[in-house]
């Protein structure tokens, strides 16, 4: 196999991204959106979100395994002026057939590293309680807060909770 590059991305991927996207809603995945989700709108939100990211606004990155895109997370960095301290972890997603390759876990360290550069000490996340990757943020140090059920549409209907996590960085106490 060969090695997986972690980078930013740029708006040239906003058609990968739609695949990867479209891919994830369509395994089930629950990243916000209905399945099926239409490539316009795919496209749409990575647009918005990439333009947002050079605004400084977020951080979207990427897992690469040569010219394929396998991987991706954004990092939320536009908060009100009481939040200045804090980034959220969203869109977490890896392509069906690159799951369990350690690829979410290199995606998440590069976060949390982008994270502390811009000068973050508080990660917070949620994830669907059924089929979410709670898993995984536990075993990257995030703590459980709780649980609100009924929080969310399933990608294929009926309703799922949420789990709220948290994480201090960048030697925060």
């Amino acid at each position: 196999m060969s090695s997986i590059e972690i980078r930013s991305l740029t708006a040239e991927t906003r058609g990968m991204l739609a695949d990867l996207l479209i891919e994830t809603v369509a395994a089930g995945g629950s990243v916000s959106f209905m399945h099926p989700l239409s490539r316009q709108s795919a496209e749409a939100f990575w647009g918005n979100s990439l333009v947002a990211a050079e605004r400084g606004e977020r951080a979207v990155l990427g897992a690469w395994k040569g010219e394929v895109l396998v991987g991706t997370v954004t990092v939320l960095l536009d908060f009100p002026d009481n939040h200045p301290h804090r980034a959220e972890i969203a869109k977490l997603m890896t392509r069906v057939e690159h799951r369990g390759k350690r690829i979410a876990s290199r995606l998440m360290r590069a976060a949390e590293t982008l994270a502390v550069e811009k000068g973050r000490t508080l990660l917070v996340l949620d994830t669907a309680t059924e089929e979410g990757a709670s898993g995984l943020y536990e075993k990257l140090g995030f703590t459980l807060t709780g649980e609100i059920p009924d929080f969310a549409l399933k990608p294929h209907g009926g309703l799922t909770g949420t789990l709220i996590y948290w994480k201090r960085i960048g030697g925060a106490t």
